[in-house]
């Protein structure tokens, strides 16, 4: 039906930008892992569709309903590091990050691999309107890495020094330890990961889809967006799954069948970032308006256009 599948737009989605319903079923469709087992054949079909709309030269009875699974083109991007690759390679790390009794170097291997794979995603899917070095990606790597590991050892080497706690209630404690030394290292990894963008700018479109300017006023908007992004997406991460482990384990099969505790684990985690990941994406529309009474006063001058449009990356 017409409401069912919209006139495809090139460039656009389906789905209503403006709401927040609209970017979480939009991002559904992004993060979708199905799309990581396109193959290549079918990929270039679907290039050579999208020019041939561009060119307005589609052959007959293409539908509005095959236009839109169209995968993602950017295909040079390595899967472990698309954003529909994140929850399939980023539960196993999270299981990781989450398993009880952890020892200092346990917590250090985790927080190193958890930080590499978000480094990694984050360079991936960040505004590249501007080239940057490849060697600030290292400079950014290193930070974003010995930050997080920081952070999540300070924590931990803090709850077992607090002599007040009962032991139970410290494994308790640990095991919400990785929220505060993810979100917190999350946040140095968008900004050392894309700080190339503070310094250079990132391109502003008028409402023809024009660049007017490069604004690093722009950039630090998009950057502070992705950064309370992933913020707020490792809270049903790391907060749900030890909440319900906890009553979980007190069941009578987990206690009669300790093996059960790791896939059951596996599975709690599965499912939270499932959640999580789509909802934290979708609190701000990819492509991101702001007033050009914001921006620097040559790009102001440069437009009659009152907003601007930029990427704020994923």
């Amino acid at each position: 039906s017409m409401s069912e599948f919209p006139p495809f737009q090139y460039g656009k989605s389906r789905f209503n930008q403006e709401t927040f319903l609209g970017r979480f079923r939009h991002f559904l469709d992004v993060i979708d892992p199905s799309t990581l087992f396109v193959s290549e054949k079918r990929l270039q079909e679907c290039i050579k569709l999208l020019d041939g709309f561009k060119q307005g030269t589609l052959p007959p009875g293409v539908t509005d309903a095959e236009a839109i699974i169209h995968p993602d083109t950017g295909e040079k991007i390595l899967m472990p590091f698309r954003m529909s690759g994140f929850i399939p390679f980023g539960t196993p790390v999270v299981v990781g990050l989450l398993l009880p009794n952890q020892t200092m170097a346990s917590t250090i291997f985790w927080q190193w691999l958890n930080q590499s794979h978000n480094a990694c995603v984050n360079y991936s899917n960040r505004n590249a309107s501007k080239p940057a070095p490849f060697y600030k990606f290292f400079q950014g790597y290193a930070g974003a890495v010995t930050s997080a590991v920081s952070i999540a050892v300070g924590l931990n080497v803090l709850i077992q020094k607090a002599n007040r706690l009962s032991p139970t209630t410290k494994l308790l404690v640990q095991r919400f330890v990785p929220f505060p030394a993810v979100a917190s290292a999350n946040i140095c990894n968008v900004v050392l990961m894309r700080h190339t963008e503070l310094s250079d700018g990132i391109e502003v479109l008028d409402d023809s889809g024009q660049v007017v300017g490069t604004s690093k006023v722009a950039a630090k908007h998009a950057l502070m967006e992705t950064a309370l992004t992933r913020v707020v997406m490792p809270m049903p991460i790391m907060v749900l799954p030890p909440m319900i482990m906890a009553v979980l384990e007190k069941l009578p099969l987990l206690q009669r069948r300790p093996r059960l505790v790791l896939p059951v684990h596996s599975l709690v985690c599965l499912a939270s970032f499932g959640l999580a990941l789509p909802l934290a994406i979708s609190l701000f529309p990819q492509m991101s308006q702001i007033s050009v009474n914001q921006l620097e006063p040559e790009i102001a001058m440069a437009t009659d256009c009152k907003i601007l449009t930029y990427n704020k990356g994923l």
